[in-house]
């Protein structure tokens, strides 16, 4: 994670990328990014989408998706595509709910355990 944040802040486009913080009462509590896929001038990557387990349930994580779509289009892009873990069920649902649709799944050891993780893309 600290490497995508240190390269988003080292070298981003500020036309084609950008990131947001979500706050609640002054306080960060999530955050989101899109980012130029490399080599594919016409793809956005969704990255880092967190929030703070007790500001979940709010919204927040629909308002930030959905500000990265709209920024996305605004941009120029084509698609946006994000990787994820089918863990991740509430993330999964925002995706979906925004239109997103899985293209991939691969089998991952991750965390320790065996996962799949997954591709979703967003046709803009």
């Amino acid at each position: 994670m600290e490497h995508v944040v240190n390269g988003f802040f080292r070298s981003h486009d500020s036309g084609r990328e950008r990131g947001w913080i979500a706050e609640l009462e002054g306080k960060p509590v999530g955050c989101i990014f899109v980012m130029q896929d490399a080599g594919m001038g016409d793809t956005a990557k969704l990255r880092l989408l967190l929030i703070d387990p007790a500001s979940r349930g709010l919204g927040l994580g629909k308002r930030l998706v959905h500000e990265c779509t709209l920024f996305a289009r605004a941009s120029g892009y084509r698609r946006i595509i994000l990787w994820t873990y089918n863990i991740l069920i509430a993330a999964r649902c925002l995706y979906e709910r925004e239109g997103y649709r899985l293209i991939k799944e691969e089998p991952d050891h991750s965390l320790g355990r065996d996962l799949v993780s997954e591709t979703w893309e967003l046709i803009l």
